[in-house]
């Protein structure tokens, strides 16, 4: 087999590409031989090796009314006792999870 010489360019978020080579250098795997196995993997699965999923989050069309009028009394119960969040707290929030 002949040498490495191609080469993989990806665009990525600073802080996503440090965290994970801060654990890959712990782990002593370098970037190239990761990015090696993962597509050897691809090739043999004729895959991707790892799954995707995608979570289903509740809307108002997938349950019942009694349901809806349930969650909708508990953030109101939330809202009129001070426990809710603001708006610019909620979406912080929100933004942390995705």
């Amino acid at each position: 087999m002949s040498g490495k010489t191609a080469s993989v360019t990806a665009r990525i978020e600073p802080e996503i590409k440090k965290q994970a080579e801060d654990i890959l250098e712990k782990l002593g795997v370098p970037v190239s031989v990761l990015i090696d196995t993962l597509y050897r993997q691809i090739i043999m699965t004729n895959s991707i090796p790892y799954s995707f999923s995608v979570t289903e989050i509740p809307t108002q069309d997938t349950m019942t009314d009694e349901k809806f009028n349930q969650i909708m009394k508990r953030g109101l119960d939330l809202a009129k006792a001070g426990k809710g969040l603001d708006v610019d707290e909620a979406f912080e929030k929100i933004n942390q999870n995705i």
